[in-house]
């Protein structure tokens, strides 16, 4: 069996697949002590301590905020401010309809946050950088669409503690979008964040549009404000509504998918259905009915499997295969994010305290997988669990290098290079570590950091851990090979803090 890499030989192979030198952590990071900032009159203000923060985040050119952003943090600046700030730009200056395109910049912060805390010390800080610049992308482009900015609350519609709750269920139920910011308002000053989210998660499983993105902006909303605090939650779950009610021009005010149909059929599914019997058999039954079946059929086998005392983690496996398996077998937008959804939709699955919308977590996962196939339409061949192993030339960590260098020439090769290094008892951790850092250093677009957040995510969550390998190799489908030239933006950034004498 062999032997996990030592650092030094880890960060040796590192350098030969471009992942450039070494530099040196910022030191430790205090919170900041800025003067109060001017806003507009009719923008929303955030809490006195941020606001500072967003300001010169939002007013900083883009050709500076690296720069900015070294200094601020030499000053004082904290990493949470600094994550904070930029999350709450985004909520003020970029508009979340469509859920998606620019407000990426907005949904990507914690998959940035997350990779940038499994890295190495000397790429920490890279992810909420890129972040930065990011934003700023997205700011031009919203001032190029009209220049939308979050307004005050209208006080005057704000209902009362009592009515809060359900004033927003109406608001949300009738697709009326002034009501229900007026709502989530009152509801956030009147309640506590989880009993605020249940609605929320509600209505952002609720609906396919926009391919799965509101799912993935809850999901990013609540995470974000874990890790940045729940004071800052009623702008952040204003925007969220708004975007929850994007039609996308549809003229009729209904959700796309199965949700209708997966309301019956939670209903249907037996008492004390979170416990029940793992079973592989049952996982690759249901993965097969994916590949095959309409959404709603698949959505009845679920409940059916649900009845028989299947437990729900072996139905998430076969979701989290089905969707990856899409992803290695056509690779793109589509199917990355049938991933990136169906992750959203299992991390709500766990975060909700309601036994119905866990059910409808589950069950529509279950149906978007059948929407996303249809949408990617993978060409018939080998399918995931199906793939043969393949022996790399190399051992050890040697090994993982040979795979990212193959990617760039056969990536079925190299995922079957992967499942033959795992078979002779290689990491997987050595694999995906190289892969986070070569999103880091040479990824270039939001979803490669929503995907490289997600996939390493669903590899840990799996309930049947046979089922990783497979993980594995679907995650090698957006992971950037060997031989891909690093981001001019991050080499910059790491410029920027070498001259700033953090070399």
């Amino acid at each position: 069996m062999e032997m996990r890499s030592g650092r030094r030989q880890f960060l040796q192979v590192a350098s030969s697949l471009g992942l450039g030198a070494g530099w040196a952590s910022l030191g430790n990071i205090t919170p900041a002590n800025a003067a109060d900032m001017v806003v507009t009159p009719e923008a929303v203000r955030f809490r006195p301590e941020i606001e500072p923060v967003v300001r010169w985040i939002e007013e900083t050119p883009r050709d500076r905020i690296f720069e900015v952003a070294i200094q601020k943090l030499e000053s004082g600046l904290s990493y949470r401010d600094l994550m904070a700030g930029l999350f709450l730009a985004g909520i003020r200056e970029i508009k979340p309809r469509p859920v998606g395109f620019k407000f990426h910049a907005v949904m990507v912060i914690n998959s940035a946050h997350l990779l940038g805390q499994v890295a190495g010390d000397r790429d920490r800080l890279l992810p909420m950088i890129w972040a930065l610049d990011n934003f700023k992308n997205s700011q031009a482009q919203d001032v190029k669409e009209g220049d939308w900015t979050l307004a005050r609350v209208d006080e005057a519609r704000v209902p009362s503690p009592t009515q809060a709750k359900k004033s927003f269920g109406e608001a949300m139920e009738a697709w009326d979008a002034e009501k229900a910011d007026a709502a989530v308002a009152g509801l956030c000053r009147s309640a506590g964040a989880a009993e605020v989210m249940e609605p929320l998660w509600r209505f952002a499983i609720r609906d396919h549009r926009n391919i799965g993105h509101k799912a993935i902006f809850a999901m990013q909303c609540w995470r974000t404000l874990q890790a940045i605090g729940w004071q800052h939650g009623e702008p952040v779950l204003r925007s969220l509504s708004f975007g929850l009610l994007d039609l996308q021009g549809d003229k009729t005010a209904a959700p796309v998918g199965p949700y209708d149909v997966n309301l019956v059929n939670a209903a249907k599914v037996r008492a004390g259905w979170q416990k029940g019997r793992a079973d592989v058999g049952a996982t690759r039954a249901m993965l097969e009915a994916l590949r095959q079946a309409s959404a709603e059929e698949a959505c009845a086998k679920a409940t059916a499997m649900l009845n028989d005392g299947i437990a729900p983690e072996t139905l998430w496996d076969a979701v989290v295969l089905a969707s990856g398996d899409l992803m290695m077998r056509n690779p793109g937008i589509q199917a990355l994010h049938a991933v990136t959804s169906t992750n959203a939709l299992h991390y709500i699955f766990g975060a909700s305290g309601e036994d119905t919308n866990r059910k409808l977590a589950l069950l529509q996962a279950v149906g978007w997988v059948p929407l996303f196939r249809e949408r990617v339409k993978p060409p018939e061949g080998t399918t995931i669990e199906r793939l043969t192993p393949l022996d790399p030339d190399s051992k050890g960590i040697e090994a993982v290098a040979e795979i990212f260098s193959e990617l760039d020439r056969d990536r079925m090769k190299a995922s079957r290079k992967v499942l033959g290094y795992l078979a002779r008892g290689g990491s997987a951790e050595d694999v995906y570590a190289v892969g986070r850092s070569m999103v880091l250093r040479k990824g270039r677009d939001s979803h490669d950091y929503k995907y490289g957040a997600a996939a390493w995510e669903e590899h840990v969550l799996v309930g049947e851990p046979s089922w990783r390998p497979a993980l594995l190799v679907s995650s090698l489908t957006n992971f950037p090979g060997a031989a891909k030239e690093e981001s001019p933006l991050m080499r910059r950034a790491r410029e920027v803090i070498q001259d700033m004498g953090h070399g």
